[in-house]
């Protein structure tokens, strides 16, 4: 009513600066344990197989959990 304006007057900036640094942590750490996967793939295991090592060799997510076949395929998605 009184002609403030609220919030962020360049969310689109600010959303995409985020974004950004979101990508470039997730192409960090995927280029961290991508030689980790690329190794237990060249012995022919699979993507349990993959994902069952990293979490025996105590390789924590991106986020800190336990890996899962589907983490192990979107590492080597991003990859490709």
């Amino acid at each position: 009513e009184r002609g403030t304006i609220l919030g962020n007057p360049q969310i689109a900036a600010a959303q995409a600066k985020g974004t950004a640094q979101t990508k470039a942590a997730a192409e960090a750490f995927a280029a961290k344990v991508l030689p980790l996967i690329r190794s237990a793939q060249a012995e022919g295991k699979s993507l349990r197989q993959i994902a069952a090592e990293l979490n025996a060799r105590g390789v924590a997510t991106a986020r800190g959990g336990i890996w899962a076949a589907t983490q192990v395929a979107d590492i080597l998605r991003r990859a490709a």
